[in-house]
């Protein structure tokens, strides 16, 4: 899972204080308004501390920066979406054979970049290292654990890493033309070649 955002403050218990867990509420309430009415351009730090109702010292200590306030309105589908690969039907989820889950996690993976494109460009984009993070960890390894059992033989990590390629936010924000079938179609052709079965 990505996990928490940076500067989360625990409570002794190990949960989030009531207070923070609040704050965070509204803060991500305020981002997710100003995305849906005026675009993840829109996302200005001083701006959602201000429709939050909060300090801009809060969003900074709780978020780190606008990478990091948009890696926290990604979460919850983030979260969604790899409980569905790792624990849901097939054949996204277990059961299914090994060339199957690929293709349905490709194919759910572009349908969830495709829709939070803009919001994924600005968390990818931060740094020139921010889109291997936590999910993209998880993705690879996934895939990779995948390719080595359609595949044995085969360098799983290159193989997960040539998969990925096509999902980068930048890319696709690049490719504005490429419609989710057209990329879908793309991935099936790239398996097709890089994976025969």
């Amino acid at each position: 899972m990505i996990g928490s955002a940076a500067g989360d403050r625990p409570d002794r218990s190990g949960g989030e204080r009531a207070d923070a867990a609040r704050n965070r509420a509204k803060i991500l309430a305020a981002a997710e308004g100003i995305v849906a009415t005026r675009g993840v351009e829109a996302l200005a730090m001083a701006d959602v501390a201000a429709a939050a109702g909060v300090g801009v010292g809060t969003l900074y200590r709780r978020f780190g920066d606008r990478s990091g306030l948009a890696h926290a309105l990604i979460d919850r589908r983030e979260r969604e979406f790899q409980a569905a690969y790792l624990s849901g039907p097939p054949p996204l989820g277990p059961g299914a054979p090994a060339a199957e889950r690929i293709r349905a996690f490709l194919h759910a993976l572009a349908r969830r970049t495709v829709e939070q494109l803009d919001l994924l460009l600005v968390a990818e984009t931060a740094g020139p290292f921010a889109r291997f993070g936590g999910a993209y960890h998880a993705y690879h390894r996934h895939l990779a654990i995948l390719v080595a059992e359609l595949r044995p033989g085969r360098d799983p990590s290159f193989l997960a890493d040539a998969l990925l390629a096509p999902l980068a936010a930048n890319l696709l924000a690049y490719r504005r033309d490429l419609t989710l079938d057209g990329l879908r179609a793309g991935l099936d052709d790239l398996l097709t070649g890089t994976l025969p079965e």
